[in-house]
């Protein structure tokens, strides 16, 4: 059975199920310093993170027991996924599990931001009384831009359409519009049509930055723009002048280029105190339902690893699933990919007079991840053989 640290509050239903597959769970409620995680994963089998938890090289090469990260949120570049490859430790996340939640909240956010609700909440709370309608609009036949058709991006259509919005879309690959949702060419004739412009793109470096000053200025003026997917996509000091200059009339920031790492009463930004805008500390996947599923998601790819070398979901390693067969034994190889590997491996097998019952291979351009269901039980002694082989990076025995 593996030991299981589970960091960053991560919720309630990962660690009930990870014990009833009877292995031991310990955790810690935040993220840890360096020093004191690279001390705590020497002896750990499986890590569970959140978006905190930086697992950088030197920390996997201090766990020489991992056979598996559980990032338990949407991102991974927390992770140092080829290392964990290399290493042959598959990174699982939870993709679709927080869908609906930031996707509820982008759309709560554009009527905020239509009616100028978060200024009114603010005035009356200070003991201000000021009805206005000037400048505040209802949503219907209004045009939504979303840049980054995905998962949450295509809940954030389906939901506007339901509230009678018009809506287009920008994305990098080719996507299936759902309802009337029409595609846009490029980013520039989305940003010049849309009144409100939402970003559901991952971190990667063709993001990095990709709304600044010269997108702003392709916006319409007294357009909005939110930003719930990563904090280094949007300019915040370009958004800043956008927003003081008024050619912006508002805008929703979820997530930040840095974030605390803890609960604090000291974060600053340039967009705070700025009219119709609307700041929230990275909560756009903070609902109770949301937490509880991604808990069920990344621990159930991780209970299908250990107990069936199961890969499927992982972000850094070839996806294979072989159903299990009553009556045979369970073998998994990672190894380096070069050729002769699999003629080594099945040699091993012959030698021990078992015989192949199934077999699935996957590879990427470093590794290769093999699955194989022998008739005998000769686990043991093909395992020790395997191990032996240079090209060998992991052999694990299941069953």
């Amino acid at each position: 059975m593996a030991n299981v640290l589970l960091l960053e509050n991560v919720h309630p239903t990962a660690h009930e199920m990870l014990r009833a597959e009877g292995h031991t769970v310990t955790s810690a409620t935040s993220s840890l310093p360096a020093s004191e995680l690279r001390a705590r994963v020497a002896d750990i089998d499986v890590l569970g993170i959140r978006s905190k938890t930086q697992v950088a090289a030197d920390i996997l090469a201090g766990a020489p027991h991992l056979l598996a990260v559980g990032a338990f949120c949407i991102g991974t570049n927390q992770v140092d996924l080829a290392n964990a490859n290399a290493r042959g430790v598959p990174v699982f996340n939870a993709p679709f599990s927080n869908t609906r939640s930031v996707a509820e909240l982008v759309i709560a956010e554009i009527v905020m931001l239509a009616r100028q609700l978060g200024d009114r909440i603010r005035e009356v709370h200070s003991g201000r009384w000021r009805k206005v309608a000037e400048g505040c609009y209802e949503v219907r036949g209004k045009t939504l831009g979303i840049v980054g058709y995905g998962h949450i991006g295509s809940q954030v259509g389906v939901l506007a359409e339901g509230m009678g919005m018009r809506v287009v879309y920008f994305d990098v690959a080719s996507k299936l519009a759902m309802g009337n949702v029409r595609v846009c060419a490029t980013l520039v004739e989305l940003l010049g049509e849309a009144d409100f412009v939402t970003l559901h793109v991952p971190a990667t470096e063709q993001t990095d930055g990709m709304i600044g000053p010269a997108q702003f200025a392709a916006m319409k003026r007294g357009s909005f723009v939110l930003n719930a997917s990563r904090g280094n996509v949007v300019g915040i000091a370009a958004l800043a002048a956008a927003l003081r200059s008024h050619h912006l009339a508002g805008a929703a920031i979820d997530v930040y280029p840095d974030e605390p790492e803890g609960q604090t009463d000291a974060f600053r930004t340039e967009l705070q105190d700025l009219p119709n805008v609307i700041l929230t500390p990275h909560i756009g996947g903070s609902t109770s339902e949301a937490q509880a599923a991604i808990g069920r998601e990344v621990a159930t790819s991780l209970i299908k690893y250990l107990k069936h070398g199961t890969t499927s979901g992982a972000v850094n390693f070839p996806q294979l699933e072989l159903a299990p067969t009553a009556g045979t034994h369970r073998i998994v190889n990672v190894h380096k990919n070069v050729p002769g590997v699999l003629r080594d491996i099945n040699r091993i097998v012959s030698d021990h007079n078992a015989n192949i019952h199934s077999q699935i291979l996957g590879t990427d351009p470093q590794i290769g991840y093999l699955i194989m269901d022998l008739d005998e039980d000769v686990t043991t002694g093909v395992h020790h053989a395997m191990a032996e082989l240079k090209t060998t990076i992991r052999a694990r025995v299941l069953y």
